[in-house]
Parts: C-alpha cells; structure tokens; sequence
C-alpha cells in the first residue's frame, strides 16, 4: 500500500438494503412524535460535500435508552478531571463522585519532584437528605478545609451536582471565601447534571471556568522556538504521551494539553503559545477561539488519529511556522515513523479490507476513527456522535445559520476582549498574511464531509436503533461506549470501546494506529463471535449475526 493512500471506498460493500431502507426499518417503530423528532436525526449521507441539515444538540426522547451522559460528566469527567494535581471535589450525593472516578482511564504520571496525582482519590461531600433539606454549604466548607489539612494541593475544584443546584447552594460563595482562607485557588463549576441537553453543556462549562479561574495566571516566558497547545486531548489510554514523542522528534514543545496528562502549572502558562491546535472539536473550541480573542493565538483543527490525519496535521503545524529546517524534520519524522508502521498495514489489510465498521462515540472521536479504519480498507456503514452540535456533522461554515435554543441560553457566555498588554499582534499578522496565502484556519469540516456517500449518519443513537442496524448490517466491529458495549457483543459483533479503551492504547500517532490496527485484526478475524449466544435467546438458537468464516488473525 502506498504511503500516501487513503483507501477510503474499499471494493467490498455492506450486505443489507440500502441506507434509505435501514433508515425506514429504524423508524418504523415510533409513535408520531417521536418520529417526527428522530426522523431529522437520522440522515442518509446522500450528497456529503453539500451535507443536509441533521437534527443535533436536542433533548433525548424520554424512553429512549441513550449513550449520552449529563453536564457533570462533560464538566468533571471529561474537561477538568483528567488535570492531575488540582484535588477534585464533587458537592453532592456519593454516586456521582464514584461515577466519574477514574472511569476514562486518563493516564499521568509525576513530571517534577513534589507533585502529586490525585486522580486515584474519588473527593465527594457525600450529601445526605440533611444537607438537601437544610443545606450543604457548610459541609463543602468543611470539605474543602479538610481535604486542604491533608493534602496541600495547588488548587481546589468544586463541583455541583444535580441536588445542589436544586436546592440552591451557593457553591462559588464558599469558593470565595475559602480561597481567601487558605491562599490556593479555589473554584467551582455549576456543571449540575440536568444544565443542558447532554454532557456537551458541561464542555462549555468547564471551557469557561478554566479560562476564567486558571489561563493566564502564569507569564513565565517559555524558551523554545516552536511552541503549542493541544486543546481537546485527554490521554486517554496514553494518546497524549504519543503525540508530544513525535512531537519531541520534530523539536516541538508542548506547553499543555487541555487536559489530559498536565498539569495545574501547564495550564496557566499555556497563554505563552504560539499556537492552538483542537483535536476534540466539540469539548474545547469554545477555549480555542477565547485564548484568540484575548492573547491573539491562532488556531485550527488536526487530527492525530489514524496515519494521514497525523501527516497531514505535523505538515499543517510545520507550515504555519513556515521554518525550513522544522519542515525538513517533520518529512524526516514521518518517513521514520512510517518505515515502521507501512509493514503492519500492509500485512493487516490482506484481512481487513472490505470488512464493514459503525461508529458511535462521542467528541470527534466518531469522526476520528474512520481515518483509522480507511487506512485498513474498512468501510463505516454509520457513525454519529453522542452529543454532537451541527457543526460537528455539517462544518462550521454552518455556524451562522444554528439558532441559539433556550438549553444553550441557560450556559453563561463569557465577554472576552483583548488583554491590553499580553494580545501578541504578531501572532494575527502572520495569521493574516497565511490566509491570504491560502493557509485555512479555525476549519473544521465536519464528518459528513468526509463520509461516503450513502451512509448512515445517527445522531444521539438510541437502543432499538442500535440493534436493528446490527440486525440488518452485521457490520465486523462497532466502535462504541462502555455503556453498550457488551449488548453489542452478545449479538455476536466485537465491539472496540473508544470512550476509554478498556484496556488498549494508544491509538494516536504512528505508534498508536499500530495498536489499533493490530486490534482490530485480531477482533474481526476471530471465530468466537460466531458461537456467541445471548441471555435471551432460546437453547439452540442460531447466533444473532452468522458472519462468514474468516482465518484467525496471525
């Protein structure tokens, strides 16, 4: 396979009737009003560079079993909780500290003498119906006092939860206050649960208080030639700890990454870049774009995920900068990395082509990975996003046309201008003059786009809908959330979970697409899934999905 191939209409299609008709079939069970709501969010992919208006960012359907996960799993799980040595505090009843705790396997380890990881403790003030009666800001008081008495951190992060907010408690009043007791930075996120339609409120939460409580606290100068921000990567499975080696070997620093395996310090120096570049779309634009306004630092998206997405987001950063010796080096770099990876591709692919994946996770991740299957001549049926916003599906050219809807009102939007002394205007000019060279910023196409024509397009993927596609399509592999993983498998389909890996990765950069390829292989080429048997099958059934017999992966 060429170096630069991108098989992304492999020669085999699905088995099954035609998207329309899977569309049909999906449908068809709905009572009028919900199928008058789901029916604008399941699309036939039927012109991808013109994608058609998808219905995004709407209330669930009561009754509906979802993927989707609330405001404080965008907010604490996914933004702020991966920042290792800021001590996390959930205000609220027990479960919801225990749900997001160490949940998304994002990995850190000790960089400097004195840190401390405290991603292994599960902080909560344990609210009983006391406190929802009478209150709980003095047990959050008293929370914060004690676990400051234990640990010393560097910053405390408060955060509401679904009871908090109803009975009103004052979360960022004790903030205040007891970050005037103890000389820390102290702050709170009103990330509780039912804020919004989906965890995507808790992204634009968390965006907001990390700008407002942590960005820029920090001028140190950083002295290095070319330095970045990665906003929207969580190291999940180790991806971070990839993408700053290759990094590394183009002679790049990293001063942050929004957020996984960083730092409280990182953090608020990372106003010192010279660049942002978004991996996760939907979690942190909103940062990307405040960061611009108010230090003038550019940005656009990459994607790490998957060998062309790699090359072409070192080539894209290596270009801004516009330095000779750096383009050199990031050529050098990837024909390296790549003498490593063409082998296993190659092998690979002699099993892997033609078979058919689905894909639904959130972030970009649905988008992401379809680079990942491309490069191994796998064809993505259907993909969506949990949580994702039009944008998302359709590009941001569409942003102007979205209507702000009453859920978003209720998300404050924080008024920015450019800091008088620390706005870097070189930074715009050369923003400027690349532009009118052509150099494309704050781009992001979407997945439709990049989708094949006729697919399935799914947002907010409900249970039936999820079954009837395995039932029509008998797709090789789903990528999905841990939530229905083990459905998916007792239907007789491998199901490759993308939330937190289960126990694989890194799947990013060079490295990590040599994992991921690997996996995959050894998923789809086993016999196992074809003796699988459901709980609720009858004694003697045939299996859910019969799947041709294929060799077992090398």
């Amino acid at each position: 396979m060429s170096e630069e191939s991108n098989s992304s209409t492999p020669p085999m299609g699905p088995t099954g009737p035609s998207a329309a008709e899977a569309r049909e079939q999906m449908l068809d069970i709905y009572p009028k009003k919900t199928l008058r709501k789901r029916s604008k969010q399941i699309l036939v992919n039927e012109t991808p560079s013109t994608p058609a208006e998808i219905g995004a960012n709407s209330r669930t359907v009561p009754g509906i079993i979802t993927q989707r996960g609330c405001s404080y799993a965008g907010c604490k799980g996914v933004v702020i909780g991966p920042i290792y040595d800021v001590l996390h505090i959930t205000h609220g009843p027990i479960g919801c500290g225990w749900y997001s705790w160490l949940s998304r396997r994002n990995m850190n380890k000790i960089r400097k003498e004195g840190e401390t990881n405290y991603l292994q403790y599960s902080m909560s003030t344990d609210m009983q119906e006391d406190h929802i009666v009478f209150g709980g800001e003095k047990q959050l008081e008293q929370a914060i006092q004690e676990a400051y008495d234990e640990f010393k951190p560097k910053a405390i992060s408060v955060y509401a939860t679904c009871p908090v907010g109803l009975i009103g408690d004052d979360i960022h009043s004790v903030c205040r206050k007891m970050k005037e007791k103890l000389g820390i930075n102290v702050f709170g996120f009103s990330c509780e649960g039912y804020k919004g339609v989906s965890q995507s409120a808790g992204h634009h939460i968390a965006n907001n208080g990390v700008f407002k409580h942590m960005i820029g606290l920090d001028d140190t100068p950083v002295d290095f030639k070319y330095k970045i921000n990665i906003l929207g990567e969580y190291n999940i499975g180790g991806d971070a700890w990839e993408i700053d080696r290759i990094f590394a070997l183009c002679g790049i620093k990293i001063i942050g990454t929004l957020s996984g395996g960083v730092s409280y310090d990182d953090i608020t120096n990372c106003h010192m870049a010279d660049l942002n570049v978004v991996m996760c779309h939907r979690s942190i634009n909103y940062m990307a774009e405040m960061m611009e306004t108010k230090f003038g630092i550019p940005w656009f998206k990459v994607n790490f995920i998957g060998i062309e997405g790699t090359k072409k987001s070192l080539r894209k950063i290596a270009q801004y900068f516009g330095d000779k010796a750096l383009i050199d080096k990031v050529e050098e770099v990837i024909a390296k990395e790549m003498s490593e990876v063409r082998p296993v591709l190659e092998d690979v692919t002699t099993r892997t082509q033609g078979k058919t994946a689905a894909l639904f996770v959130g972030g970009s991740r649905a988008h992401h990975y379809q680079d990942l299957f491309n490069d191994m001549g796998m064809q993505v049926i259907a993909a969506g996003y949990e949580f994702a916003h039009r944008d998302d599906y359709e590009g941001r050219d569409v942003l102007p046309s979205i209507k702000v809807d009453a859920d978003s009102r209720n998300i404050e939007e924080l008024k920015i201008e450019a800091d008088p002394e620390r706005y870097n205007a070189s930074h715009a000019e050369r923003k400027k003059s690349l532009e009118e060279a052509g150099f494309t910023f704050e781009d992001y196409e979407g997945m439709m786009r990049q989708m094949a024509k006729d697919t399935l397009v799914i947002d907010d993927i409900s249970h039936h809908e999820l079954e009837k596609l395995i039932e029509l399509y008998k797709p090789n592999v789903i990528g999905s959330g841990v939530k229905d993983k083990y459905v998916i498998e007792k239907m007789g389909v491998p199901c490759k979970q993308l939330h937190s890996y289960d126990y694989g990765g890194p799947y990013a950069g060079f490295k990590g697409a040599i994992n991921f390829y690997k996996e995959i292989d050894r998923m789809t080429s086993s016999k196992v899934w074809q003796l699988t048997r459901a709980p609720w099958h009858e004694a003697g059934d045939a299996p859910a999905t019969e799947t041709a017999e294929v060799p077992v992966g090398a």
